[in-house]
């Protein structure tokens, strides 16, 4: 059994309840670095998602504030995008399991 001091109440808390996969994202939903970690596991999971193509002829892919911002130099698959906005949006809260990506941004 740990404890830890928050203001002046101590709260006690059993740890043998916990995975340590749980407690992890229990930190994260409470830390900032929450946002860091989604935008590292998007670029991940980006190929999977949208498929090679895409993926390769993407520059930069990044979480900001809820908005999804997708840099690419190619003009088709910007057009191309722009189109699936709403499909992109369904694919990565999926993958991430919660509402996290309210809006695209095609750069």
């Amino acid at each position: 059994m740990t404890w830890c001091r928050k203001r002046r109440d101590i709260i006690f808390v059993d740890m043998s309840e916990y995975h340590i996969g749980d407690a992890m994202k229990a930190f994260l939903n409470k830390s900032s670095l929450k946002n860091g970690v989604r935008a590292v596991q998007i670029e991940n999971v980006w190929a999977e998602l949208m498929g090679k193509t895409i993926a390769k002829y993407t520059d930069k892919i990044q979480i900001i504030n809820s908005t999804l911002f997708i840099t690419t130099a190619i003009g088709p698959l910007k057009h191309e995008l722009l189109f699936q906005k709403d499909k992109i949006i369904q694919r990565v809260n999926e993958a991430f399991g919660e509402n996290v990506i309210k809006e695209v941004v095609i750069q």
